[in-house]
């Protein structure tokens, strides 16, 4: 995409320019926290099975954007046009080996990594802003935290073992 196309404001291209995570919204439902790679003025995120949960993101067209400063609060969001990048097309040649060597904790080397995503389903998105960001003044002003999900991995808590009883002093 040429520098004329696009007509994004500065602080979205340095928010997208630092961005290792971004929380993205589809379809007005709840943001996930999802880590990215920054490209070419755009955000790439991969979901699927074996990698982050992003619901709704690989099928949408849109998303809402939030990214954080460099203080770790929110400092923008943005309208996200949402194309799904496809094994075999030239952007995902491109893309793909670039998001598979960024990863952390991968399980095996970067083209292994490449190929289970082009077989097994996963998602490579990217989100590239599109629209009127709100920041500064504009900016909720109040707490936008939530109650936790419900999620099946979530256990009730139990009281360490102690193989000897402690005494107090």
């Amino acid at each position: 995409m040429s520098e004329d196309e696009r007509s994004t404001s500065p602080l979205v291209d340095e928010a997208v320019k630092k961005a290792a995570v971004a929380w993205v919204s589809v379809a007005g439902g709840p943001a996930y926290a999802l880590w990215c790679l920054p490209l070419d003025g755009a955000l790439l995120v991969v979901s699927g099975p074996g990698e982050q949960s992003a619901p709704g993101l690989a099928d949408a067209d849109t998303a809402e954007v939030t990214l954080r400063g460099d203080h770790g609060g929110q400092i923008v969001t943005w309208p996200a046009r949402v194309a799904r990048l496809r094994p075999g097309t030239e952007e995902w040649e491109a893309a793909a080996p670039l998001v598979a060597a960024k990863r952390l904790n991968a399980p095996g080397p970067a083209a292994d990594l490449v190929r289970r995503w082009a077989t097994e389903g996963c998602a490579l998105s990217q989100l590239t802003p599109a629209g009127t960001p709100v920041a500064g003044a504009d900016l909720p002003a109040g707490s936008l935290a939530e109650r936790p999900r419900e999620a099946p991995v979530v256990r009730a808590t139990r009281a360490p073992f102690r193989l000897h009883k402690v005494r107090r002093r």
